[in-house]
């Protein structure tokens, strides 16, 4: 069975991967190598940031590993807080627990949107995905989910920019869905259904 390291520690990440890959596969994260050194998310766009993710992660560790990297954009903020959005308060979870970054993240956004009508607010999750040997890129997968910034939290699942993220087709916040009903509109869930078939076909032909 082929061991897989998906380039996270966030366990809300890990949850939505877990219940969207049901691959013969032995996944590990982050957290299984605490001497692991940081790979640096400055690249300019999502796609970026993936490959480099997977690539160095994939180096040191000399493991295929699985890298995303996902964010909110916001129309009316010029494309904000798009790759800055799992630091865009300025904190990071050195100094602060993950749940209070999300929030002080999406009450920046919601700060800035304060003077926004309804009718501009305007976004979309957008997630790429990567998957690469120690030696090269192996898979990639793009997905977006388009919606509205509401001006107020909503729901209490998820994670992230969840609580003020309107899917108008669903008349409700991604964080007002079930695991299930989000993974099946969400950015995340679109690249995956992708990338799913592409990875079983490629552990397929691919020696342990």
């Amino acid at each position: 069975m082929k061991t897989i390291l998906v380039a996270t520690g966030n366990p809300g990440k890990l949850v939505e991967i877990s219940a969207m890959l049901d691959t013969p596969a032995l996944w590990l994260t982050l957290r299984d190598f605490p001497g692991i050194q940081e790979v640096q998310e400055d690249g300019q766009t999502f796609e970026e940031n993936a490959r480099k993710k997977a690539l160095g992660y994939a180096g040191q560790t000399g493991l295929w590993t699985l890298a995303d990297d996902s964010g909110l954009v916001v129309d009316a903020l010029k494309g904000e807080p798009g790759v800055h959005s799992a630091r865009f308060c300025g904190h990071s979870t050195d100094t602060t627990d993950r749940k209070t970054i999300d929030r002080l993240n999406y009450e920046k956004v919601l700060d800035l949107l304060r003077n926004i009508p309804g009718s501009r607010r305007t976004g979309r999750f957008v997630c790429h995905l990567c998957l690469a040997s120690p030696q090269k890129i192996l898979l990639e997968t793009h997905g977006q989910c388009e919606g509205l910034i509401l001006d107020t939290p909503r729901g209490e699942n998820g994670f992230g920019y969840d609580p003020i993220f309107f899917v108008p087709s669903l008349n409700r916040t991604i964080a007002e869905l079930s695991t299930k009903e989000k993974n099946a509109v969400s950015h995340r869930g679109n690249a995956f259904i992708q990338f799913k078939p592409m990875l079983r076909k490629l552990l397929e032909n691919s020696p342990d």
